[in-house]
């Protein structure tokens, strides 16, 4: 509804958002379908991080046991087989590891 002011314009009962008029019930269903789609989201985050954090936790279990010349064979015969995939996963590494000490200046 909308009531006239003093000044001749027209008063808002409901809020203005953007300049655009708002429904409390619009705006509480809006939130909820976005707290819904973030809370989905986590869920699904957490359910890929568990995921990724017990394949490193096995890999991890393999190369205990294993010698680090076996090591760096297996590294070798990875990096001939899939070159593209060597020369990015080293890049990154030297990338972080720049990061990591270069320090704070």
């Amino acid at each position: 509804m909308q009531e006239a002011t003093e000044n001749g314009q027209e008063a808002h009962n409901s809020p203005m958002i953007c300049g655009r008029e708002f429904n409390m019930s619009e705006f509480s269903d809006t939130a909820k379908q976005c707290g819904d789609k973030v809370a989905y989201a986590a869920s699904r985050a957490s359910d890929y991080v568990s995921d990724k954090v017990s394949a490193v936790g096995n890999k991890i279990k393999d190369l205990q046991g294993k010698d680090i010349s076996e090591i760096a064979d297996e590294a070798k015969d990875y990096a001939r087989k899939n070159p593209g995939h060597a020369i990015l996963i080293s890049a990154a590494a030297g990338l972080v590891l720049g990061f990591l000490l270069r320090g704070r200046r």
